[in-house]
């Protein structure tokens, strides 16, 4: 579930602005392969599909290049150098470069302090570094600016469930659902949080909330594997169904792996879930939310003193 990729098309255009010039497109993208894994006595996955990780798009480099040459050559207003260092903040971070994202988003805030963008994307790289009290700050200042914010609701909800404040979490994450009751992702993410709270209520809530969901969204059938309705194995063989690019093929593979991840965390299967996770994380789909916290996934894990493979 990509929460970035109006940015980038916004930070496309101001640098279009003032430059007067297009940005190179180019992508490469390659062939998908399998792998045979095998089954366990929790009857896991006996065979997974994954692809190559993506590569890193060229019209991201090129925009780096365009916003740096202007962020330090053209006779530009501090608000305009603001919006320079989040758009390219913003691109930092969905090629992975998280430092440097990171000191690019407060910069922007230095010349800016009402900036309410930079302030939400510092409270998930927060959430993701484990350093929860910056996080809510960082969302608190988001709907302090903006209360109608709905991902900060998301973020902050999230930031609160691995911060080990369940019930506050829930709050905010089913104030995200509640904006859209047939999304399956919003679904999701308050399944995972009232689970914490009350795993047999979350179930319950998840079957009746579900029903609201169209089945011909593809993303309905992480919903049936968490109710129980569909197996692991017949998940794995819907993944690949209605596929059209190798890149959308990365996309949901890795919203896949997520998922079945932290399903087998919650039966605690936690080698398994591990695996997942590294199979989410070699997609390289950086700003998906699911890549991102399949790393802080594996962090928490490692932290519990968890034998992981590969470790």
């Amino acid at each position: 579930m990509s929460i970035i990729k109006r940015q980038i098309k916004k930070a496309e255009l101001f640098v279009k602005v003032l430059l007067s010039s297009s940005l190179v497109l180019g992508l490469v993208f390659v062939l998908q392969g399998c792998v045979t894994t095998t089954s366990s006595s929790n009857n896991y996955i006996d065979q997974l599909v994954i692809a190559e990780p993506l590569p890193i798009n060229y019209k991201s480099e090129v925009a780096i290049a365009r916003m740096t040459d202007v962020i330090h050559r053209a006779d530009i207003t501090d608000e305009q150098r603001a919006q320079l260092f989040y758009d390219r903040g913003v691109i930092y971070d969905s090629v992975g470069l998280r430092s440097l994202a990171r000191l690019d988003f407060n910069r922007a805030l230095r010349l800016k302090p009402d900036l309410v963008e930079a302030y939400n994307f510092l409270g998930i790289h927060y959430t993701q570094l484990q350093e929860f009290e910056q996080a809510y700050e960082s969302f608190d200042a988001t709907l302090e600016l903006s209360p109608e914010h709905e991902y900060a609701y998301l973020n902050r909800g999230i930031a609160l469930y691995y911060g080990d404040r369940a019930s506050l979490a829930v709050d905010d994450l089913n104030e995200f659902y509640q904006q859209s009751i047939d999304d399956p992702y919003r679904l999701l993410w308050l399944f995972i949080g009232e689970y914490k709270v009350d795993a047999v209520e979350a179930l319950k809530n998840l079957k009746v909330r579900a029903k609201n969901i169209s089945d011909d969204v593809w993303a309905k059938s992480i919903v049936n594997l968490y109710a129980g309705t569909i197996s692991q194995s017949q998940f794995i063989e819907l993944v690949t169904q209605n596929i059209h690019s190798n890149k959308q093929f990365s996309e949901r593979l890795c919203e896949a792996y997520f998922y079945l991840g932290k399903l087998n965390l919650l039966q605690g299967h936690k080698r398994a879930a591990a695996n997942f996770y590294k199979l989410a994380l070699s997609t390289n789909v950086y700003e998906f939310v699911e890549h991102r916290y399949a790393k802080l996934e594996l962090d928490l894990l490692r932290n519990q003193q968890v034998s992981l493979p590969g470790s």
